[in-house]
């Protein structure tokens, strides 16, 4: 069986694809073995390639239930700690994707949390994608695989969770689709509202902490 590969990036980044061709300065990694999705790199921003080990097969799995909010959390904050991207940007993507819904099953057959449709979950080595853990690890690799492709650009990488990278490729940015575009849109705006909520509950304890300073300083 075929083994897929990984491109090691200076960025630290790693893109996951089935095989590769060196074209001069330019390195093509095509992310199926069907040649139609790929994308090109410079071949000096790729420090190395490792085959990619297969994953073991978890025990099988009926759709499992988050017992509490916090199991989410968890889960979340370890995918984006190992992908080294934005726990809230995920948590951003779960709501648009499934609304936290583990067993949700989209008419296309997208499934789970961030909905993986299961071409993508076998490629990635999904065995369950009910599964919370397998689910939102995968979802969340796979949105750092496309932000390495796309130079960190996210709305870029929103469109091509949503529409794919062909069509991002075939209009070179966000597909002219209204579902595309109100995607990325309530993406970002959740996400931004997620970090200004955040820096509200922040901004009494600095007052606060200010207000202390101020009186500490009049008492002297």
């Amino acid at each position: 069986m075929h083994a897929r590969e990984g491109a090691v990036l200076r960025s630290g980044f790693t893109i996951s694809h089935d095989h590769h061709r060196q074209m001069g300065s330019t390195t093509r990694l095509f992310l199926s073995s069907s040649e139609d999705e790929y994308v090109d790199m410079p071949t000096e921003n790729i420090l190395s390639f490792e085959a990619e080990s297969t994953p073991p097969s978890p025990v099988a799995m009926s759709a499992p239930q988050l017992s509490q909010e916090a199991d989410l959390k968890e889960i979340v904050d370890r995918a984006a700690a190992e992908n080294q991207l934005d726990a809230d940007f995920i948590r951003a993507v779960i709501r648009e994707e499934s609304n936290g819904n583990t067993s949700a099953v989209s008419p296309k057959g997208a499934q789970g949390l961030m909905q993986l449709m299961p071409e993508t979950a076998a490629r990635l080595g999904v065995k369950n994608s009910l599964d919370p853990s397998q689910n939102v690890s995968a979802g969340t690799r796979y949105l750092r695989e496309l932000l390495a492709r796309y130079h960190n650009d996210p709305v870029r990488a929103l469109a091509a969770y949503n529409a794919g990278a062909a069509r991002v490729q075939q209009y070179h940015g966000v597909p002219p689709y209204r579902e595309t575009r109100a995607y990325v849109a309530a993406i970002i705006r959740d996400f931004n509202r997620q970090k200004l909520e955040q820096e509200r509950s922040r901004r009494p304890i600095k007052q606060t902490a200010q207000r202390a300073a101020t009186h500490s300083s009049d008492g002297n």
